[in-house]
C-alpha cells in the first residue's frame, strides 16, 4: 500500500487529487495538508510514500519545503506554474502536473514513480545477489564465516570434515551429512559418501571420478546418477 500526503492551499485541489486517487488501486491518504508547515509538523512523526506538492503556498513555498527535507518520498508536483519545471526535475522530482490535469496524466505520473521506486527495489535486490553467500561453521572452539563461493570441496573426517579452498583448507567440527544441509544445492553436488564438491570448481568428470583443483575425486555408485545430471544441465 502506498501512503500520499497532498499539500495545497486549495480545497478544490484536494479534492481533484484525492478522487484520482481513489480510481487508482493500492494508494491510501495518509493526510490533507494545507500549508508546507502542517506537512512538515506530519512528517516528523510519520512516514508517506508519495507526496502531491503545489508550488505557490502561503507560509513556505513547495520547493523550499522540498529543500528542508532529510529523506525524500516520491514527489509529484502539481502546480499552474509551468516556469519551475526545469527547477523541480533538478531536484529530483517523479514528474510535474500543470494544472488542470486530466485523470490520464495523473494516472501516467504516478505511475513513473511507482515505477522508479520499483527500480530501486529491483537493484536492491540485484545488489543483494551479488553480495557473497555465507555460512558459520564450527572450528578451534570458535563459529568461523566461510565464503560459500571459495569453497572447493569438502572431505568427510569422522565426525569432522575438511573444507578446502584452493589455498587452504579448514577442520571443523561437523559431519558431511550436516554441511550438505547448509550448502545450497543449486551449488554444490555430494559425489561420494566421503565428498561434497563445488559444481563451478569442478574441471573434469571422468569415468568414475572428478577433478577439483588438482585433486582426483571418486564418485560412489549410488552418486553417480546425480553427476551425470550435471552433463545435462
Amino acid at each position: 500500500m502506498t501512503k500520499y500526503l497532498i499539500i495545497d492551499d486549495e480545497q478544490m485541489a484536494h479534492q481533484i487529487i484525492k478522487e484520482y486517487c481513489d480510481l487508482i488501486p493500492d494508494l491510501k491518504l495518509a493526510k490533507h495538508c494545507y500549508d508546507a508547515l502542517e506537512a512538515l509538523d506530519y512528517l516528523r512523526t510519520n512516514q508517506v510514500d508519495l507526496i502531491f506538492l503545489d508550488l505557490n503556498m502561503p507560509k513556505l513555498k513547495g520547493f523550499d519545503f522540498l529543500r528542508s527535507l532529510s529523506k525524500k518520498p516520491k514527489i509529484i508536483v502539481t502546480t499552474a506554474y509551468q516556469e519551475y519545471a526545469l527547477e523541480g526535475y533538478e531536484l529530483e522530482i517523479s514528474d510535474y502536473l500543470l494544472k488542470p490535469f486530466s485523470f490520464e496524466r495523473f494516472l501516467k505520473a504516478v505511475n513513473k514513480a511507482l515505477e522508479v521506486d520499483a527500480q530501486r527495489l529491483s537493484n536492491r535486490i540485484t545488489e543483494n545477489k551479488l553480495q557473497k553467500e555465507t555460512i558459520f561453521v564450527y572450528a578451534d572452539k570458535k563459529h568461523i564465516q566461510v565464503t560459500l563461493d571459495e569453497i572447493v570441496y569438502i572431505e568427510a573426517a569422522g565426525n569432522y570434515a575438511k573444507i578446502i579452498f584452493e589455498n587452504d583448507q579448514l577442520l571443523v567440527r561437523s559431519k558431511l551429512s550436516d554441511l550438505m544441509e547448509k550448502v545450497p544445492k543449486a551449488d554444490f553436488i555430494r559425489i561420494h559418501k566421503s565428498f561434497i564438491v563445488s559444481k563451478k570448481h569442478i574441471k573434469i568428470i571422468e569415468g568414475n571420478r572428478v577433478q577439483a583443483l588438482e585433486k582426483h575425486l571418486p564418485i560412489g555408485n549410488f552418486y553417480k546418477a546425480q553427476v551425470n545430471k550435471l552433463l545435462k544441465e
